[in-house]
């Protein structure tokens, strides 16, 4: 496929983030295969979490296609970059195309990304995951790396204003040790694990964050079990059941 509108994308999106001075650090992308599928599934938190989970693919030099739901496709604005970046809509009312849609880039050699958890975590934890990345890579016979990234709910997230011109924001990304789901293998069983990867992976990037809350109304963005004032898995359930 012509890559006429992804290079400059992500050519943009390094130079914001120069500008405003946000500390990007990337880990881990030895974990990344250079070449042939792979399914990333990374922890969700933010709206932003698409560009740096592909920002975290770059130094293996992948482009990342990501499964995103339709209606950002139909978007007068986003729809067109999606479709430029050949990234794959989901219709949640004709799923299996999308997914085999997913199984053929992936068997073509491509990387891609999901977000298992299917909407943002408000806990800031990981939630409980989908089994769509398991079953994905097992049928397409790729590996799955699992990634966690932190730091980007401070841009902007749910139930918060957009913040996206602060500057000076650390945003930590780590890819883990990729694993390889067989086709004999439980996929609710191999997402239980990738879930315990996945949580892994952010408690370390949560322990190692050079930023602390500026004070009392600063709390929103760590969650309860660190002294965060953000909602504990229970309630954040509590609130996705509402919408």
């Amino acid at each position: 496929m012509a890559e006429i509108v992804y290079p400059p994308v992500v050519l943009a999106a390094k130079t914001m983030f120069r500008v405003l001075d946000n500390r990007l650090r990337v880990t881990g992308t030895e974990h990344i295969p250079r070449t042939g599928g792979a399914v990333i599934a990374c922890n969700h938190v933010s709206y932003l979490d698409f560009i740096f989970c592909g920002l975290g693919a770059q130094p293996s030099s992948r482009l990342v296609r990501f499964m995103a739901k339709k209606e950002i496709f139909d978007h007068r604005i986003a729809g067109p970059l999606m479709r430029g970046m050949h990234h794959i809509p989901v219709d949640r009312s004709a799923g299996r195309a999308s997914y085999d849609e997913a199984v053929a880039r992936l068997r073509a050699g491509e990387v891609v990304g999901v977000f298992p958890e299917a909407t943002i975590s408000r806990s800031f934890t990981v939630k409980p995951i989908k089994s769509g990345a398991v079953r994905m890579a097992a049928d397409a016979g790729v590996p799955v790396v699992p990634m966690a990234l932190w730091g980007t709910q401070r841009l902007w997230t749910k139930s918060r204003p957009r913040t996206l011109t602060k500057r000076h924001v650390p945003i930590h990304i780590h890819a883990g040790e990729p694993f390889h789901p067989g086709s004999d293998d439980d996929p609710d069983v191999l997402s239980e694990a990738l879930r315990a990867r996945m949580s892994t992976i952010l408690d370390d990037l949560q322990a190692g964050y050079p930023a602390r809350p500026e004070g009392e109304d600063d709390r929103w963005w760590l969650p309860a079990h660190l002294g965060g004032t953000a909602p504990t898995p229970e309630e954040a359930a509590a609130l996705d059941d509402d919408r």
